[in-house]
């Protein structure tokens, strides 16, 4: 998908939610909460469904092993697909007819072509994988349709967005999930086990980061995910990608759901390594060296919750370090620490707390998550990232169809997905503190924790 023009996204929302917009980036301090347009969506159980028809918008890259593995989950039934280039589309539909599947109906054309595909009744859910700044318009447009909107991280880029998001899904009643994987991953779910059997203690502190050497992607040009990627390293300084690794520490601390976020502060290192693989990898008078690079190749914020736990969040796809998410838990018993996974605890370990146990095997026969005992060979046989792409997709068709409540909501997506417009206010005003906007209405307080299911 082409970038999106903002100007004409603002154009088109309705008055409503012009005025939640202006209360939701506010400058003050404290957010504003804008007055409530419908019901909150906790716990949202839509009608079962025998099928889940689905359409996806956006199969260039992601979208397109979305479309495979999607075809591999029974009750599913691939109606529609939409992108802006015919190469990629026509990937996705020749891959489907070659494994027995009617081809879907297309949609391409102008960079609102998915509109058209949206004013079908026969779809249930829709797949949105496109570049960042059309998630939240896509979204929004989906709910409106009467569609279920699910959404590749982030959810949406501003504060205003993540409340015309939340603000839709209230008054449509329509789930609007992000797609954050991360959290069907075998360790992270282990991990989730754990801390509600309560191995840990009581939760203190959390640590996660996407570190991901990605300098490569800026020879992407014309197409791919560097084509637009790599211009918000000159957009912005601060998290430009925080759901990764903050999204399972969240669901560990029960974020929404008996605590919240309350408020962080942020800072960011110089911004060196753009510009110098620029000048190395490409001419002078290239569209590369001519932008400039203002992202901190390091950005590390720190978030309070109102609970007075603390979570350190890093971002760096610049610097040259192996891949690490962090993932880190640390309790009144003891903690573990991804990249590599290790565990120290007081009490319940045959090792002392002073020294790692780096193996996993006993632990995972302990506490390995049911859902991953059910499902986890399946989802390595059918990839994506060790599984949990499959997985999520998996879990996310189960629920629609059982009558079931997801296990990200839209308040989810747009707590985590906050941190990074809120991160770049902060390292602008030299690291001062920022709320952050309370998307739950309060509702965080009764919310229940997100069980252990499988």
């Amino acid at each position: 998908m082409k970038q999106f023009n903002r100007r004409d996204f603002l154009k088109a929302a309705s008055a409503a939610a012009a005025a939640s917009v202006v209360a939701g980036c506010a400058t003050s301090k404290t957010p504003i909460i804008p007055a409530q347009q419908g019901q909150s969506v906790i716990g949202l159980i839509a009608p079962k469904m025998d099928v889940v028809r689905v359409g996806f918008i956006g199969v260039g890259q992601r979208g397109f092993g979305h479309v495979k593995r999607m075809s591999h989950i029974d009750g599913t039934q691939i109606v529609a697909i939409c992108d802006t280039h015919d190469e990629v589309l026509e990937r996705s539909a020749n891959y489907l007819t070659e494994n027995g599947f009617v081809k879907p109906a297309l949609y391409s054309g102008a960079d609102n072509a998915y509109q058209a595909m949206l004013d079908r009744d026969d779809i249930d859910i829709v797949i949105i994988s496109t570049p960042w700044a059309w998630h939240a318009p896509m979204a929004i447009d989906t709910m409106n349709s009467g569609k279920h909107a699910f959404v590749e991280v982030p959810l949406a880029l501003t504060v205003e967005e993540m409340w015309q998001i939340v603000d839709t899904a209230e008054r449509t009643q329509k789930n609007c999930m992000m797609m954050e994987n991360v959290n069907y991953g075998r360790d992270e779910l282990m991990v989730l086990n754990m801390v509600r059997q309560g191995v840990f203690g009581e939760l203190l502190h959390g640590e996660a980061a996407y570190i991901h050497e990605l300098r490569w992607q800026m020879k992407e040009v014309t197409h791919k995910t560097g084509s637009w990627r790599t211009a918000w390293h000159a957009k912005r300084d601060g998290n430009l990608y925080p759901t990764h690794g903050l999204g399972p520490v969240s669901q560990y601390m029960n974020i929404n759901r008996g605590d919240r976020f309350d408020f962080l502060t942020s800072m960011s290192s110089p911004a060196l390594g753009r510009k110098a693989y620029a000048e190395q990898e490409f001419p002078p008078e290239h569209q590369r060296n001519q932008l400039n690079y203002i992202a901190g190749d390091m950005n590390t914020t720190l978030i309070k919750t109102v609970k007075g736990r603390s979570i350190m969040v890093q971002h760096d796809t610049t610097t040259p370090r192996p891949y690490s998410r962090h993932n880190l838990i640390q309790g009144t018993n003891g903690v573990f620490a991804g990249f590599p996974n290790r565990i120290a605890l007081e009490k319940g370990s045959e090792k002392s707390f002073h020294e790692w146990d780096h193996d996993m095997s006993s632990w995972y026969k302990k506490y390995d998550h049911p859902l991953w005992l059910k499902m986890g060979e399946e989802a390595q046989r059918n990839g994506g990232h060790g599984g949990m792409d499959f997985l999520m997709f998996w879990r996310m068709i189960y629920c629609m169809r059982n009558g079931e409540a997801l296990d990200q909501d839209v308040y989810d997506g747009a707590a985590w997905s906050v941190i990074s417009p809120l991160s770049a206010q902060s390292v602008s005003n030299r690291s001062d503190s920022v709320d952050i906007p309370d998307f739950t209405r309060g509702a965080w307080k009764t919310a229940q924790p997100l069980g252990i299911v499988g």
